[in-house]
């Protein structure tokens, strides 16, 4: 009991770190809390052969364990996004007290007894199971704590059995710390208990890691991927299509004439335009397209599955959409505009390669006079299409391929 009592300690101190180093853990919080109670458990358990009788102190550390538990599946709901069954759990915590109370007029040798002590925590274990089960955030190693947290449920069910076994629980609650039943019920469950919290400690790491490398990836303005992470996915985009058979296209896009946006409203009111043209390709784009800020007024959108002529009319879709984009804090009369450059990859191209065909299809478009799509064949010969111009004059340029 008090090696248990070291081990609960300690873990609790370890959750309390995590949830130190990132305040946003809160699951971490609980867990912390969680094994705060285990030790206050232990050291009522630890307690108890000091008090003639002491059943009031079971009764106490039975509440504390059972507390633990419910603050551990609150840990669990937030960690896994699972919406806390309250009123089922505060029924189960209530009901539980007063049937132990109860049931102490039962022999303590009664297998009833041990069952109507043990099953509370039964459940409330499988309730935590239960929650990951339920979660969409489901890894391998979710899955194998919630397997953990099942034996672990079917551990407390079994200990009557195993008391009747190992000669009882003792004769009193002060005989109870000198039994084999004691001995075996407190090893299993420390190990038990080890077990779930260095898994814990694992998904925590993994989940805070995991947010890092987002966050290092992704571009703080826009919330895009950054050219980092554009890179990465473009990359392993560019293998799974091969790997298929599937074609893959690149648009690049570069907001016109942005040196002068800034310069007349202000850099605020440059990341406003930004933030509205990175709202505008969210909304066009579909899952499994990376969409990234590569630059300070330049994008790039991956296009996986995506041939040359479809490539071409995702980015007319999207010049178009900028006619009626309107910008926070911005004149309703004010217009920006953008130009597009696209490639499809060709057999065995580099991304370096198909990036730069891209971005000299932009240039092209940039020298006909921006607000235009232009795209690249593989062979090096670029095509336009070009639909509607900013000057009004301009006679309207013809498709070509």
């Amino acid at each position: 009991m008090a090696i248990n009592f070291a081990i609960a300690s300690l873990l609790a101190a370890s959750f309390i770190a995590i949830a130190l180093y990132d305040r946003t853990r809160i699951a971490a919080k609980h867990f912390a809390g969680a094994y705060v109670l285990g030790a206050a458990y232990f050291g009522v358990e630890f307690l108890i052969p000091m008090f003639t009788g002491g059943n009031r102190t079971v009764l106490v550390g039975y509440a504390l364990f059972l507390g633990a538990l419910v603050v551990f599946n609150r840990g669990l709901a937030r960690l896994y996004r699972v919406r806390m069954p309250w009123k089922v759990i505060a029924a189960i915590f209530i009901i539980s007290i007063a049937t132990k109370v109860a049931s102490d007029q039962l022999p303590r040798e009664s297998f009833t007894r041990m069952v109507i002590y043990q099953m509370p925590y039964f459940v409330m274990q499988a309730i935590g199971a239960g929650i990951i089960f339920l979660s969409a955030k489901r890894r391998p190693t979710d899955l194998v704590l919630a397997a953990l947290l099942t034996v672990t449920s079917i551990h407390y069910i079994m200990k009557p059995a195993v008391a009747l076994q190992t000669g009882g629980v003792g004769a009193s609650p002060s005989h109870y710390a000198s039994t084999l039943y004691a001995f075996i019920g407190q090893t299993t469950g420390a190990v038990l208990s080890v077990a779930v919290a260095l898994l814990l400690m694992v998904i925590l790491v993994r989940d805070l890691l995991a947010e890092i490398t987002m966050k290092s990836e992704t571009d703080p303005l826009s919330g895009l991927f950054n050219r980092r992470g554009f890179e990465l996915r473009f990359e392993r985009l560019m293998q799974e299509t091969e790997a298929k058979g599937l074609p893959i296209s690149l648009v690049l896009c570069d907001l016109d004439h942005f040196k002068a946006v800034n310069d007349t409203h202000g850099h605020a009111g440059g990341d406003r335009v930004i933030t509205a043209f990175a709202d505008a390709l969210r909304e066009a784009t579909l899952p499994g397209h990376v969409v990234a800020r590569i630059g300070g007024e330049e994008f790039a959108i991956v296009l996986p599955g995506c041939n040359l002529a479809a490539a071409r009319l995702f980015a007319e879709s999207v010049r178009l959409r900028m006619e009626k984009m309107k910008v926070e804090t911005m004149p309703a009369e004010a217009r920006f505009t953008a130009s597009f450059g696209v490639a499809e990859r060709s057999r065995d191209e580099t991304s370096e390669h198909v990036h730069y065909r891209a971005d000299a299809a932009l240039y092209q478009a940039k020298d006909a006079g921006r607000d235009r799509v232009r795209a690249s064949r593989a062979d090096g010969t670029r095509t336009g299409l070009m639909i509607a111009d900013t000057t009004p004059d301009e006679r309207p340029a013809a498709r070509s391929m």
